[in-house]
């Protein structure tokens, strides 16, 4: 433990003295393929074909925020559904004690989208819980559903055949459930 104070106090002791350089920035130049390909594209005929492979069409923006917002929408409106619903269905049966010695399957109307919208139209607090849930997976179906018809309108065919594959195993899992 001595030997540690010792060198402790010889460290303390002394006082050292920095010295900082300054050197002045100079501007260096952009070493960057892209900035390159810009610089090229300025004395040649491409330059239209370089600056479009850097920035998105209107279009493409358009169809981005049209698809982010059905999301965001989407699950807004389904969130809102579904807490309406529920708060409904637990003003309604707050007082009835939970059975669970016998388990009970959905009922029948719940069984398909028509039975549901027949529910919540005479009046089934239960239905618009599930009415919601439609809601929140009918969102990305209708997302993928659009993203076709725009990949068809772009005539980007290989999206066009990856989009047919993702709505045909979505609708065979859809329909799946009902066979």
């Amino acid at each position: 433990m001595g030997n540690f104070d010792l060198l402790w106090r010889s460290f303390s002791s002394t006082s050292a003295k920095s010295e900082v350089d300054v050197f002045p920035l100079q501007n260096e130049e952009i070493d960057s393929e892209i900035e390159a390909l810009k610089e090229q594209a300025k004395n040649t005929d491409l330059s239209l074909h370089i600056h479009t492979s850097f920035t998105k069409a209107e279009n493409e923006q358009q169809l981005e925020n049209l698809l982010s917002n059905l999301l965001k929408y989407g699950v807004l409106l389904a969130s809102a559904v579904v807490l309406f619903g529920g708060i409904i269905y637990l003003v309604h049966q707050w007082d009835q004690p939970a059975k669970y010695t016998f388990f009970r399957g959905e009922p029948e109307q719940f069984s398909s989208p028509e039975g549901v919208v027949n529910a919540v139209l005479a009046g089934s607090d239960r239905a618009i819980i599930q009415l919601g849930l439609i809601i929140l997976v009918a969102t990305p179906i209708l997302r993928v559903i659009i993203s076709l018809f725009a990949f068809l309108q772009a005539r980007n065919f290989i999206y066009v055949v990856i989009t047919l594959l993702v709505i045909t195993c979505l609708s065979y899992s859809l329909v799946g459930a009902y066979i």
